[in-house]
């Protein structure tokens, strides 16, 4: 299973996502703020954003991340610009966050598989 660290300030969101993704088997850790990003990203293989809070500014923030870590970020459904600035960005999935409510521990396995 996927080393994840999650990128959610959101707490009870982000426990959600990572109770979800610690049943399907991953190792699953929250970060709320930069810094604990910064300090979780070494070693993981994906990466789990929010980014329904300042998203250009969380956009901007992870142009540049670590080699080889794939990613999946989540938006709220009637900001439609966020996805495309997202995928723009380089964000390897880019899913509303009712999907990710819905599908994260699946989304994340799918990014993680060889070939993801």
């Amino acid at each position: 299973m996927a080393r994840v660290v999650a990128f959610i300030p959101d707490l009870l969101f982000g426990s959600n996502v990572l109770g979800a993704l610690r049943a399907a088997g991953h190792d699953a850790t929250l970060a709320t703020d930069a810094g604990a990003l910064t300090r979780e990203l070494e070693g993981a293989d994906v990466l789990v954003v929010d980014l329904t809070l300042d998203p250009a500014d969380r956009i901007a923030q992870l142009r540049t991340r670590p080699q080889g870590v794939r990613t999946l970020a989540f938006y709220s459904h009637v900001e439609t610009e966020v996805r495309a600035l997202a995928e723009e960005a380089g964000f390897d999935l880019v899913v509303p966050r009712s999907r990710m409510a819905r599908e994260g521990a699946a989304l994340v396995e799918r990014l993680s598989a060889p070939g993801g």
